[in-house]
């Protein structure tokens, strides 16, 4: 008797994370490939990704999740609109997969997906109220409430990188201006940089980072500052939602403490003192794996339910 998989893929900028796990959450196999820049790549891309997880474990496989960027639609079931990938805006989804995914499959948003995953494998385990943020080219988070994913009224819960944190900002590419992911993201680090150096240079956050790791006072002021405006976001969520664990993942959290003291200082500054104490902020613990993970993981509980 073969044992159930479940499989999970997670929808990059950059890379498509994908893999399986088993029943017991072990995590079996895992791999990435590039994201192509239209849809019809990408279908065809996740078709042969599809294949490959086949070959792997000679169809074991019971159930898939797809984690998707942007405001998923529980009504449409769609991705409405993705400010980061906006080539899938309204594309429907179910009916191109179901060409070729030939086991009940679901889709969410993929910062949804990441904290499930954190939450039932992670750094989140154990905590009944939890957020994670992700930080990297955009902002997002995921909800747990009361030990179950909180999606909202129509699945647009969680935008926490749309929150506006400087009403003076930029203008967001979600519409809006002055969102934390305007502040926070990796390309506003790179911009305070070359901003407070009053430089032009062709930088990534991660030549800041490195910079800053060598003693460059600009360079940690490019993140303190934007650790000043996650500080407020966080704040925001502490007084809000009272919540037991805040988790902070993604690319640009791996800048050592030059982003998350200042936040954690500017949070503790605007939070009320005891919610801030029953809060504990930590670093997320599944990487850029949490996504897709969490992706199996959900599809693994709906077939359950």
């Amino acid at each position: 008797m073969k044992l159930p998989l479940f499989a999970g893929f997670d929808l990059g900028g950059t890379h498509i994370k994908y893999g399986l796990i088993d029943n017991n959450t072990h995590l079996i196999f895992k791999d990435k490939a590039d994201t192509p820049e239209k849809t019809e790549e990408l279908l065809e891309v996740l078709k042969n990704l599809w294949k490959k997880l086949k070959n792997e474990v000679k169809d074991s496989i019971t159930a898939a999740g797809f984690a998707f960027p942007g405001i998923f639609s529980l009504k449409e079931k769609k991705i409405l609109q993705s400010p980061n990938y906006p080539q899938i805006d309204n594309f429907n989804f179910i009916p191109a997969l179901s060409r070729f995914i030939d086991v009940p499959f679901y889709i969410n948003n993929d910062a949804n997906m990441a904290a499930y995953g954190e939450y039932k494998c992670g750094a989140g385990q154990g905590a009944q109220s939890m957020i994670l943020i992700t930080i990297g080219t955009g902002v997002g988070a995921g909800v747990i409430l009361d030990g179950k994913l909180w999606e909202g009224a129509r699945g647009f819960a969680g935008e926490f990188g749309h929150i506006p944190v400087n009403p003076e900002g930029e203008k967001c590419r979600c519409g809006s201006q002055g969102c934390l992911e305007t502040e926070v993201s990796a390309s506003r680090i790179v911009q305070n940089y070359l901003t407070f150096s009053n430089t032009r240079e062709d930088l990534s956050s991660e030549e800041v980072f490195q910079r800053a790791r060598k003693g460059d006072l600009t360079a940690k002021q490019a993140f303190a500052r934007a650790g000043y405006y996650l500080g407020i976001g966080l704040a925001a969520i502490i007084n809000f939602l009272n919540p037991e664990r805040i988790l902070l993942g993604g690319g640009v959290m791996k800048s050592d403490d030059f982003l998350l003291s200042p936040a954690l200082i500017e949070a503790q500054k605007r939070s009320y003192n005891d919610s801030f104490k029953s809060c504990s902020i930590k670093r997320a613990s599944l990487g850029n794996n949490a996504g897709f993970i969490g992706a199996a993981l959900l599809a693994k509980n709906n077939i359950k339910n």
